[in-house]
């Protein structure tokens, strides 16, 4: 078979190897799904400049994120249920990661645990915190990371209280999936996902069960999980998490300028300016449209970055031109993860390369860090 060629060919892939309810919950957003789309229709809208007769010799996509040397700006974006699109999901795309010379972030809500995704790589991973109600539960996490080693913590800010996405209520999502018959006619559809997941023992939470108070099985998990997503999370949270943590502080979910002012009175070293791939506030702005205001409010005082709506290394090219030090990418690797594995992952992750490389020589610059607004067209 002729290797994909573009995020688009993957995804296409992932649907006829994942089963219904775990590809939806990855390719779905929040009510009429009208900012997850208008994530990937903004990018479409911005257009670059083309030059021409000018030196393409010698092209660099190295750069750094929150002081760490990276192949180029992207990182693979905290993802739950990761391990539910392909058995052991989160430790083969953090091994696909880390050969790539990119930052691999680990959810809260992954099936691979903390200890599963350090047991498989050699390099510090990130780890991106839900805060709970349970704060002993909260600092436990910390604590399980750093002894990890992980290098970055990225807190998710804008989870305090679930979007509703009709696909998960509509699929009865569990993980693992509960034996009803539609569930099961879902996995039988899909035989080679389902043995490799009988061939693995990671098929639920694994940073919450047997880790959280009176959770030791699915039954007491659903449960917790419904009750523990803290609405009353403030900016003066921020403070005991980066006091504990006592390493590089990323805050994801910024949408607002006066939020991104804010995330910098924090004392964080980056932002991620997110709306959660679409999939809490429905009829919010799209990232991309939103980092160039947030970029100029905020200037040098904080990092930037972006995620939400990058399918193509042009938009990561976008991403970069409007000011981002760097992006963040879910879909993309949960659709090679879902069609390929690990395979799948590496090759999402050299489609964006080859694309950001080669508009990056078209636009007439040889090196991302000199890219910025020059190369985006006036219209």
């Amino acid at each position: 078979m002729t290797a994909p060629l573009t995020i688009a060919e993957l995804k296409k892939l992932a649907k006829r190897r994942v089963p219904k309810m775990f590809f939806e919950y990855a390719d779905s957003g929040s009510w009429t799904e009208s900012t997850y789309i208008a994530n990937e229709a903004d990018f479409k809208k911005i257009q670059l400049r083309q030059r021409v007769l000018v030196d393409m010799s010698n092209r660099s996509l190295e750069t750094r994120m929150v002081g760490q040397t990276v192949s180029m700006p992207v990182a693979l974006a905290p993802t739950g249920l990761t391990g539910m699109q392909h058995a052991d999901g989160e430790m083969l795309a953090a091994r696909a990661a880390e050969e790539f010379g990119i930052p691999f972030t680990l959810s809260t809500m992954s099936i691979c645990s903390i200890e599963d995704v350090a047991s498989v790589t050699k390099k510090p991973f990130w780890f991106q915190l839900y805060v709970m109600k349970d704060r002993d539960f909260v600092i436990d996490l910390i604590n399980r990371a750093k002894a990890a080693k992980c290098s970055a913590l990225v807190l998710t800010a804008d989870l305090q209280i679930l979007g509703q996405r009709h696909n998960d209520l509509r699929n009865g999502l569990t993980a693992p999936p509960k034996l009803i018959p539609k569930h099961m006619w879902q996995v039988a559809m899909r035989p080679r996902w389902c043995l490799d997941m009988m061939r693995t023992k990671r098929r639920s939470f694994g940073n919450v069960i047997g880790h959280a108070k009176n959770v030791t099985s699915l039954a007491s998990l659903a449960g917790w999980t419904h009750e523990q997503f803290d609405p009353k999370l403030s900016w003066s949270d921020v403070g005991w998490i980066k006091e504990h943590w006592g390493g590089p502080l990323i805050i994801k979910g910024i949408l607002d300028v006066e939020d991104a002012k804010a995330a910098v009175n924090t004392g964080a070293d980056a932002i991620i300016v997110s709306n959660h791939g679409g999939r809490q506030l429905d009829g919010a702005p799209s990232s991309i449209s939103m980092l160039p205001k947030i970029v100029d409010a905020v200037g040098d005082k904080i990092e930037v970055h972006v995620d939400g709506g990058i399918r193509s290394g042009q938009d990561v090219l976008k991403a970069v031109a409007l000011g981002a030090k760097g992006t963040f990418i879910g879909r993309p690797f949960l659709y090679g993860l879902g069609a390929m594995g690990k395979e799948g992952v590496t090759r999402a992750l050299e489609i964006i390369r080859n694309e950001l490389d080669l508009s990056m020589a078209l636009c007439g610059k040889r090196d991302i860090k000199s890219v910025d607004r020059e190369i985006i067209a006036e219209v």
